[in-house]
């Protein structure tokens, strides 16, 4: 069973929210905030598996919310981030704050309960354009530097080229003729290279550093 906690300052949307995951088997919802502020608390409380985090809210916001819970947690749950808007830069920096994941507000109840799956496997649901172009945007000396001293073999590349394009671990063994063992050892891998905290944060550092072009050239 997922654990998930929602956070939103709208009672109406995580009504909703919490009719959509609780009317799938393998999802309960043990929680709801209001503020960003009550996460932590109810983070080491109620020990979530997912935190279904809105990005604008009174108070203390999730990108506020989201860095809190990533410094004060030793082992944070996945964090999901709920937004209106997919071009949003406030998104992004949640993201790169360490967020695992981005959901829109108008997705269907499948899509959110496939979001929510996907994001407590450790496969990270990817950014659409709009914020890949907002990522590239950011590149930087850093990032390339970065980028550089990793040093990834050729397959390394490869597999974070793919990673990049959201395809998951099976998706890539089955395009790379490889074992979803290996291509799991290959992703830790440049994750431990990178110093990134999961892939999402990999594919930030790849777009930020130019490693990967916004349209996966």
């Amino acid at each position: 069973m997922i654990k998930i906690l929602l956070v939103d300052d709208e009672e109406l949307v995580r009504a909703g929210l919490r009719a959509v995951l609780e009317a799938q088997g393998d999802l309960t919802v043990v929680g709801e905030a209001g503020d960003g502020s009550q996460v932590l608390g109810l983070v080491r409380t109620l020990r979530p598996d997912v935190v279904l985090m809105d990005v604008r809210m009174p108070g203390m916001d999730g990108l506020t919310a989201t860095r809190t819970l990533i410094e004060g947690c030793p082992e944070p749950p996945k964090i999901l981030v709920v937004t209106t808007f997919e071009n949003d830069d406030y998104v992004y920096q949640a993201l790169r704050a360490g967020a695992d994941g981005f959901l829109l507000k108008r997705s269907r109840p499948a899509e959110i309960a496939h979001a929510v799956r996907l994001v407590a496997a450790g496969e990270s649901l990817l950014f659409p354009a709009a914020i890949r172009r907002l990522a590239a945007g950011q590149g930087n000396r850093p990032a390339r530097e970065a980028m550089s001293r990793a040093a990834l073999t050729e397959r390394e590349a490869e597999v974070l080229r793919l990673v990049a394009r959201g395809l998951s671990n099976g998706e890539i063994a089955e395009q790379l003729f490889l074992g979803v063992q290996t291509v799991k050892t290959h992703v830790s891998s440049v994750l431990g290279k990178l110093g990134a905290r999961d892939r999402t944060q990999a594919v930030i550092a790849a777009y930020e550093s130019g490693f990967v072009a916004p349209d996966g050239d």
